[in-house]
């Protein structure tokens, strides 16, 4: 079996992205999203029955899940490892997968973007009751997205108008920056997109996470009632 591997070059160094692993409060800033329990999560994954390497370069999880850190001379390339998965997660490994690939980005952002600042996440995800296709809903032209680095400018078909820079992209997923997600500089918007999978879900689903810096109650709450009204009317199903 090959195990799959995630890797992200962080602005930064080892002894940085390190406390970005180790440290909860620091974990909170890119693990998930905003929820109730995270802290008991971030708990259980990272420090219940892991084994860290003396030079703060390697963390193993109960899972089987690698970190590893590789310091270079542009940053740090951090690499997670999957473990495999066995019993009631198997059917579940393609979407864990998917999330350790969003939340890698998260901590690169919050790390060469935000690094003092706190986040403020909106999380919306579910199931379509057709054949629906993230892309095609949203209106974005993937084939047209600039690439990694390079500013862009949308306006989606929920109304949403945005700008910044891509962030990173792969085949089922696009992180944006977002110039109006944050006070100062930009937040950061994910769209991700879901296959169906047996046992889970019969249609395609998708999640959204949304990380914010600095906006007010009003400016946020804005936010989360778009991101609602577009699930509610694509994904409907949890």
């Amino acid at each position: 079996m090959v195990n799959t591997q995630l890797s992200v070059l962080v602005n930064a160094d080892a002894e940085q992205v390190w406390l970005m692993l180790r440290d909860p409060a620091r974990t909170a800033q890119w693990h998930g999203w905003e929820m109730e329990g995270l802290d008991t999560e971030i708990q259980q994954i990272f420090h219940s029955k892991v084994t860290e390497s003396n030079d703060h370069l390697r963390l193993e999880l109960e899972m089987g899940d690698v970190f590893t850190l590789e310091p270079r001379a542009d940053g740090t390339l951090l690499t997670l490892t999957r473990g495999e998965a066995t019993g009631e997660w198997t059917k579940y490994d393609a979407d864990i997968t998917s999330g350790w690939s969003m939340f890698l980005q998260q901590l690169r952002f919050a790390l060469e973007r935000h690094p003092r600042t706190a986040r403020r996440t909106v999380f919306v995800d579910g199931t379509s009751a057709a054949h629906t296709n993230l892309w095609d809903v949203l209106g974005i032209d993937t084939g047209w997205l600039p690439e990694p680095g390079q500013p862009y400018g949308l306006t989606l078909n929920n109304g949403a108008t945005l700008t910044g820079k891509v962030w990173y992209r792969n085949e089922t997923q696009v992180g944006l920056t977002v110039e109006t997600y944050a006070e100062h500089g930009d937040g950061l918007l994910i769209l991700s997109q879901q296959a169906p999978l047996d046992g889970v879900r019969e249609h395609p689903g998708a999640q959204i996470i949304a990380s914010t810096y600095g906006l007010g109650a009003v400016a946020l709450d804005a936010i989360a009632d778009q991101w609602d009204a577009f699930m509610e009317e694509h994904y409907p199903d949890e």
